[in-house]
This record gives C-alpha cells, structure tokens and sequence, in this order.
C-alpha cells in the first residue's frame, strides 16, 4: 500500500505533542502547523491514526489543491475532481468549508457552491445524483480555504475524535475528551503513580488517565469512523490493525480516584468508567475536596478542571482560597494540575504556579497551571538534597 498525506486537527498548545504522538505511532514525515499536524501514512495508518490517537479532533485526507479567486474557479476546481471515485449516485455526501480569505467570507456558500459543481458532475454523468445527508453521510468532504489556496480533503473520521464512545453521561460543565488527554499528557501523567482528580464531574479526566496508563487506544469503543463507508473500506484490514493496538495494552499498578460532592455527578462518572471497561482502575466517592487530604503514600499526581464561575454559580475568591489551602495544608507530596478560564481567580489560590501553559477551552481562553506541593516545605527540601551532595 502506498504513503499518502493526511492531516490531523488538534487543539491549540497541543501540536507538539499530536506530533510526538503521531512519530511513536510511526508516521512519516511529520510537520506542526497551526491546530494541525501533517503526515504521511498508508491505508493502515490511517485506520491506526484514528483509532490511537489521543489528541486529534479530526484525520483528513486531502485530495486536491487549486488555486480559488471568486466562486467560477471554486466550482471549476471541484468539477476537476472525478467524483465518482468516491461516491455512487446511491451514496450520500456532507460538505464542511473552513474559510481564511477575503474573496469568500460565508463557508455556507462555499459549501453550496462545491455541491453544485459535485451534483452537476453526477448529472451530466449519468443523468441522477448522490444526495445531501446531513446526519449520517456516506461521504464527508473537508473544504479549506486559505487566501487563495483551496485543499479539498475526505473527512475519514467522521463525527469529531472527542467522540470516544464511552460518555453516555455528562455533568453541567464537561470537558472535552481530546482537551482531557491533552492536558494529561502536558502534565506529564504516565501511569507512574497514584492520580486524583478531586472535582471528577462525569468523570472524563479519570478515564483519559485509565487509558492513558494502560497503553488503551481512546477510540477502541467508539461506534464508527467515516471510512467505514468508503468504496475502499478493507474489514480484514481494521481488524489487524485493532488487535496489534490491542496487543500493546499494559497493565497498571497504582490506583485512580476521582472525588466529587455531588450525587449526580458520582453516578454519572461510575457509569462512563463502566462504560469504558475501566471501573476495575478507578474508584469513585462522593466527597467535598476541601474536606479531604492526601490518602496514598509516595507521589500524587492530581489533574481537575474546578468551576471557573461561567456556568456555576459560586463565590470564586473563596472558592479559589479554600483550593489553595487544601493543596497546602493537606496534599504534601503532590503535583497538581488544573485548567481555568478564569486567570483572575488564579490570585486567590495564594501559591505560585511553577507552569503556566495557555490553552483554549472551546472559545474560552484557559490557563493549565500547574502546583507543586513538596513533602516538608520547599526549604528543607533543597537543604536535604544540597547536604546529600
């Protein structure tokens, strides 16, 4: 099977690591961009990219690139595409357009003018058309225009990778799963230690972590991929790839907890790690973190995405005050980690972030930060290590 290019999306601040991910996964000739990664692979890879891959939101696979000035060279480009390599008159398509340029400014009417020249090419052809199915296409197709660079791409994941197949439940602020893992990995969680997520909501963090420190690939439960429905769909292929991911699966020695004060919120997060097959990893409780310390011996690594006030109502400088004090008080020998929207409420935490990391949560603009909470206080800790030396 021959090499061909593709492109994964991610978040931004993740390009790094989808790029790391993508080189052990064993791409070739991997380049950042910007929300993006490209890469060369085979058919293989590419049901391997979207089956392993933690940060990718999406895998395309371009097919054309041509130059656009006004809406004539749009439909005369994707008339230069013969179609019916990828469709049959049966079949179903969806367009999505990404638009940078200032001879378009509507991604609506991009995508209505490729469909035209797509259904005109069919009719011509052979006097019927494939049909638009906004729900569950045979086909989706990926427009991007940059200036006045137009790359048609197949859309070979379908529904976005956050779409992992395990949360059927979700509590009233969820984090995306992709942004979930993302974080995980910047915070340098390998499955080494123990890990708390102390507001676990519907408990995401707790299996990203779980899937993470077993070597599971995070879209082995999910229904389907757009591939699936391609005329080159190869079952025996999949099924491969699948169990050589499924051979690499390790085992895991710590614990998992996750903690959260509302019933609801512990009911849900149960259920998701079920889902998920990982409920043996993760213990769940109801219990209000400001009312707990540290339970396990040895380093703790804690991740969490606390309430930043948008869709919450609570009194954000106590809040933020009573999460500075538990971490101090109470959680010795700790890194902890979490992401707010919120950069004001940081100051009311009253510890200094060692890393400050700027992510995106969804059009929110966040802050990961990071804590480090030493056994003893930090200055006995460097008078050990400088007395040892």
């Amino acid at each position: 099977m021959e090499n061909f290019k593709m492109v994964a999306k991610t978040f931004f601040g993740f390009e790094e690591i989808l790029a790391n991910e993508l080189i052990k996964l064993g791409a070739q000739r991997v380049e950042q961009g910007t929300r993006m990664v490209s890469f060369y692979g085979d058919k293989g890879f590419m049901y391997k990219a979207n089956l392993a891959l933690r940060t990718a939101l999406k895998i395309l696979k371009p097919i054309k690139q041509f130059k656009v000035y006004n809406e004539t060279s749009l439909y005369n480009g994707m008339q230069s595409i013969d179609w019916s390599e990828f469709l049959s008159v049966h079949q179903s398509f969806l367009i999505d357009a990404t638009i940078f340029s200032e001879q378009f400014n509507h991604s609506q009417f991009v995508a209505l003018k490729s469909k035209d020249a797509i259904v005109d090419q069919f009719k011509k052809k052979f006097d019927n058309r494939p049909n638009i199915d906004k729900d569950h296409p045979d086909l989706r197709i990926n427009i991007h225009i940059q200036k006045d660079l137009c790359t048609v791409s197949l859309d070979t994941s379908g529904a976005s990778l956050h779409h992992r197949g395990y949360r059927t439940a979700t509590n009233i602020a969820p984090i995306n799963e992709v942004l979930a893992a993302g974080i995980l990995i910047l915070s340098g969680w390998s499955g080494q230690s123990n890990f708390l997520d102390p507001m676990c909501g519907s408990g995401t963090f707790l299996v990203e972590a779980a899937m993470i420190a077993c070597n599971i690939p995070p879209n082995i439960n999910r229904k389907e991929f757009a591939f699936e429905k391609w005329n080159d769909w190869d079952a025996d292929l999949f099924e491969k790839v699948e169990e050589s991911l499924l051979k690499k699966i390790t085992d895991f020695h710590y614990d998992i907890f996750g903690y959260d004060k509302a019933p609801s919120a512990i009911a849900k997060a149960k259920d998701n790690a079920y889902n998920a097959n990982l409920e043996e990893y993760i213990k769940i409780e109801q219990r209000n973190f400001f009312e707990t310390e540290k339970e396990v011996n040895g380093h703790l690594h804690m991740v969490f995405n606390p309430p930043y006030g948008e869709r919450l109502d609570i009194d954000l400088e106590r809040f933020y005050r009573e999460m500075g004090d538990t971490l101090k008080q109470n959680y010795p020998g700790t890194n902890a980690w979490f992401i707010t929207g919120n950069v004001e409420a940081l100051k009311f935490v009253g510890l200094k972030p060692s890393r400050k990391i700027k992510l995106f949560n969804g059009k929110l603009e966040a802050r990961l930060v990071k804590y480090e909470m030493y056994e003893g206080s930090k200055r006995t800790k460097f008078q050990i290590k400088n007395s040892n030396e």
